[in-house]
């Protein structure tokens, strides 16, 4: 099943201790699934979500909101409706659940 058929949503961080408090803010906020998260090297840390567009975007701008309280926030993104080939890379870093 493709992960990506809604919105995606990610919030880049210097730090892990930014990106934790990110994705506890943005699963907290809106009604998303976070899918996992990537280290980008030299502290930069990602975190990814799904679901509808709306509660995707309400749960970035919460996650970023959480993050710049706590460490530096670097950017955020929503990819509204994610070309199917990205779903290659993302299951890469996405969390297996049972």
């Amino acid at each position: 099943m493709s992960i990506l058929k809604e919105a995606l949503g990610m919030v880049e961080t210097k730090g892990f201790i930014g990106m934790i408090e990110a994705s506890d803010a943005m699963a907290k906020a809106a009604k998303v699934r976070l899918i996992g998260y990537e280290k980008i090297g030299s502290g930069y840390v990602t975190t990814l979500c799904v679901g509808e567009v709306g509660a995707v975007r309400a749960a970035v701008e919460a996650g970023a909101a959480a993050a710049q309280k706590v460490g530096e926030l670097i950017g955020t993104h929503v990819i509204p409706r994610p070309h199917d080939d990205l779903n290659k890379y993302i299951e890469k870093i996405s969390v297996k659940l049972d």
